[in-house]
């Protein structure tokens, strides 16, 4: 009995421990420290700490469920010499309210890293809070001339489109998380080779929490004032993997686009592909506005096995599983309303579902480093019912409301 209080006191007495450390990296501010050569700076810090309230309805009229999230995002680099980089950077979030109290198993999947290293930590798992926070860069990045090696979990960026990214092999992520720009990163060994100052050759490999793999080659080139990149190698172990991706531009409007070719390595002569192609177009206008729209077509064998927006929303991503229909149009326009005000409207159509979303958005800066922001996801569509297999319309609504404060 004595040692099992004395446990409960350990576990009260840490997650104390770390949650006041939590909220002094709260309020922390970035910070550089001089180096003695060179003027190049040994440290640097920098972050932001924001407040996002969360609210989901399927109809205005009924009750909604939301959330409040206290976050806060710490950036640490470290420049010990010229030819060497390394960082941490982690992420901290307090959740609280209907929607940790109202969803099974809340606190265990915002804990869930799927990296070969978990560096996720759940500091407090309650029934009507969670507190996390997670490692999502630790890294060591050294550079010889034009050679440079990249080890630990980093961001690997091979996607040319907006959306949807059929080329981005290491770090597919969602369209629809709005209060995560940096994106996740991989556990993963990269190295690049600059032939030229638009022109590079690279090899990487990631390993998963599964402990499958991930490794592929990447070249890329300029020509005809485009830049071409070509792809291949294999996926989470389970999918050989080909790519192509191109971006330029047509009389100063942005052209891009990405393929992604991918086939079981198990029973590979008798398995469908899934076949991924995207097509991207933006155009800046004299007044400022901005537009842009998005295509793909996603061929994937057998089902998706999506019932519901909510799972879509939910599901885990991979370069071969960006949506579950056919057939996915994306459009949005921002237009600076003054220099301190953006407005977006944004908007999906899913044809095979007879769907949509419409994602409006504003974004105002109060001060340099200070901005509030607004957005809805609203997403409607016909999905079979499970218990008639009968198509019913479905909503899934989202509004949030953050405030940002950028140190």
């Amino acid at each position: 009995m004595k040692r099992r209080l004395r446990k409960i006191r350990h576990n009260i007495t840490g997650k104390i421990f770390l949650t006041v450390l939590f909220l002094l990296l709260c309020f922390n501010k970035g910070s550089d420290v001089a180096a003695q050569d060179g003027g190049l700076s040994k440290v640097q810090v920098s972050g932001y700490l924001n407040n996002l309230q969360t609210a989901y309805f399927e109809d205005i009229k009924q009750p909604w469920m939301t959330s409040n999230e206290l976050h806060d995002r710490l950036n640490v680099f470290w420049y010990p010499s010229g030819w060497l980089t390394g960082s941490v950077q982690f992420r901290s979030r307090f959740i609280y309210g209907g929607m940790v109290q109202n969803t099974p198993g809340y606190g265990a999947s915002l804990g869930r890293d799927i990296g070969m290293v978990d560096m996720s930590f759940n500091l407090a798992n309650e029934t009507a809070f969670v507190l996390n926070s997670t490692i999502d860069r630790l890294y060591l990045q050294a550079t010889a001339g034009k050679l440079e090696f990249t080890v630990g979990r980093q961001r690997i960026n091979w996607g040319q489109t907006f959306v949807w990214n059929p080329n981005d092999l290491f770090n597919t992520y969602s369209y629809f998380d709005i209060d995560y720009p940096e994106r996740p990163g991989a556990d993963a060994l990269r190295l690049q080779y600059y032939t030229s100052m638009t022109s590079k050759v690279e090899a990487a490999v990631k390993a998963d929490s599964a402990g499958k793999i991930t490794a592929a080659g990447l070249a890329r080139f300029n020509l005809w004032n485009y830049d071409f990149q070509f792809l291949g190698g294999i996926l989470n172990s389970d999918d050989y993997a080909f790519g192509f991706g191109f971006s330029g531009n047509i009389k100063g409007a942005g052209f891009r686009g990405e393929a992604g070719y991918y086939r079981p390595v198990k029973n590979f002569s008798d398995t469908s592909a899934t076949v991924m192609l995207t097509l991207s177009g933006d155009y800046t206008f004299s007044n400022s506005l901005y537009l842009q729209v998005e295509g793909l077509y996603a061929e994937m064998p057998g089902n998706a096995g999506i019932n519901s927006f909510m799972e879509y929303y939910s599901a885990p991503l991979s370069a071969k599983n960006l949506t579950f229909t056919k057939w996915n149009l994306f459009a949005q326009a921002t237009y600076p309303v003054t220099p301190l005000l953006n407005v977006t409207l944004s908007g999906m159509y899913y044809p095979e579902i007879d769907g949509f979303f419409a994602g409006p958005s504003m974004d105002y800066s109060i001060t340099d480093n200070f901005d509030v922001s607004l957005y809805l996801q609203l997403f409607t569509g016909k999905f079979p019912d499970p218990a008639t297999g009968i198509n019913t319309k479905q909503n899934f609504n989202l509004g949030f409301f953050r405030f940002r404060w950028n140190y």
